[in-house]
């Protein structure tokens, strides 16, 4: 595998359900918490968990409103995330081929 180099992967990201929402909030930004937890068949408190780091890097924003009376939530990518993003697939290319 040359090029690869394993020390070149962002472990904020690399976990399942971040990896998901990195995936997922990368062509689709901003999603809704529900459809995010829906998409990664995740429960609400561990995606809660996983957007929390997220955040804590700089790597999404959480938008808290209200429709039709409703409380809703919605994710975003910051641009920061979507440089991350795209470092970590430059990072894991390698692996294939």
């Amino acid at each position: 595998m040359a090029g690869f180099d394993a020390g070149n992967i962002d472990e904020t990201i690399h976990g399942r359900i971040r990896l998901g929402i990195m995936a997922y909030l990368g062509s689709v930004s901003p999603a809704g918490f529900t459809e995010l937890a829906n998409v990664l068949e995740a429960t609400n408190g561990n995606l809660s968990v996983h957007l929390r780091k997220l955040e804590e890097a700089g790597y999404v924003s959480i938008e808290k409103g209200f429709e039709h009376r409703r409380p809703v939530t919605h994710v975003h990518l910051t641009e920061k995330g979507r440089e991350a993003w795209s470092v970590y697939l430059d990072a894991i290319k390698p692996l294939f081929g």
